[in-house]
């Protein structure tokens, strides 16, 4: 019986990690059908059809032609082929296929764990909360593209912003149960003691970046100034006029939106580097190795963020940014765990 139990603890962990890996990768891919944009391909939900991808010419007759009725198509791509209409529809096809997956591996192994109970019962209980994450996540993503099909040429930014936000939400409660599967003592995330309030500061922080940087993808407003460290010939661009305070609110603003993801930036860089200079005056030595890797992380994706920009949106570096997000969110709940262990 012990046995049994230590067998499914093991399949348990080995679980968590391929389901870490299949949305690391799906908001990968998900980042690229936006940088393509793919998105707007096929403009029906299909819940239980599209499973498999259409295979005769009047099956791409007719997802094509549904393409053709929307504004995407008419004001942007009126001179798209077929051929051509293929590739930005494979990469949404193969973002729903990694979801389904997703839903499914997900959602057939944790009624085992439940049913065998031989899980803790609070991991099975957070699992469900990811369970329900993801479902919803679908929910969102048709929202999404919905918001792409009638007046406007692309998605809402601020509900791919939602979407995206959901994504990290979902990858980071699984890797803080892979943490938490390393030890008998299951750690609460949510605790604003003593100095646990700063880590989670900046893990909020790093949310709200992402979040940003999601409306940039969203109205690609990294194509208007393309230089850096000034926004054209300024710190604030110059293009924006301040009539009244309720423009620094306008987040339907290009400028004004790249200029707080700068910012941002900057302020996420500020708060580390204070705070690393806190831990180790304070001889924190627990957090060296997990406070050694965010320096190392939040390095990249600087230098990724301004390489993406200054080479006119490179598609490669863009999304190696995009990656390099995750691997930020990853560093900075490892301190905040480092810290709590």
């Amino acid at each position: 019986m012990i046995s049994h139990a230590k067998n499914n603890n093991v399949f348990f962990n080995k679980w968590l990690k391929i389901n870490l890996v299949l949305v690391f990768l799906i908001i990968i891919v998900g980042g690229l059908t936006r940088l393509t944009d793919s998105g707007l391909s096929i403009t029906e939900w299909e819940l239980f059809s599209g499973i498999l991808p259409p295979l005769t010419n009047t099956s791409w007759d007719n997802y094509f032609n549904l393409y053709k009725e929307i504004p995407q198509y008419k004001l942007l791509n009126y001179n798209m082929t077929l051929n051509e209409f293929k590739i930005i529809f494979y990469w949404e096809y193969a973002h729903r296929i990694l979801a389904r997956l997703i839903g499914l591996f997900f959602l057939i192994p944790l009624f085992y764990f439940y049913l065998s109970s031989s899980i803790n019962k609070k991991k099975i209980e957070i699992c469900f909360y990811v369970l329900f994450l993801i479902l919803f996540q679908g929910v969102i993503g048709w929202y999404m593209v919905k918001s792409g099909l009638v007046n406007d040429v692309t998605v809402s930014h601020f509900r791919l912003s939602l979407h995206l936000i959901f994504a990290f939400l979902i990858i980071s409660t699984i890797f803080w149960l892979i943490l938490n599967n390393k030890t008998e003592d299951i750690k609460t995330f949510f605790d604003f003691k003593n100095k646990k309030i700063f880590f989670l500061t900046l893990i909020l922080l790093i949310f709200i970046q992402v979040s940003m940087g999601a409306f940039v993808s969203g109205l690609d407003a990294g194509k208007i100034y393309q230089t850096w460290p000034l926004m054209g010939e300024t710190f604030f661009p110059n293009d924006i006029k301040i009539n009244n305070l309720n423009i620094f609110l306008d987040f339907n603003n290009h400028s004004l939106v790249q200029f707080y993801h700068r910012v941002f930036a900057y302020i996420i860089l500020a708060y580390v580097l204070i705070f690393a200079f806190y831990l180790y005056y304070q001889k924190e030595k627990k957090v060296y190795l997990s406070l050694t890797i965010i320096l190392l992380v939040l390095s990249l994706q600087i230098f990724l963020g301004v390489f993406t920009l200054i080479s006119g949106l490179n598609i490669y570096l863009a999304s190696a940014h995009q990656i390099s997000s995750v691997l930020l969110v990853f560093s900075s709940i490892y301190l905040y765990y480092s810290y709590i262990k």
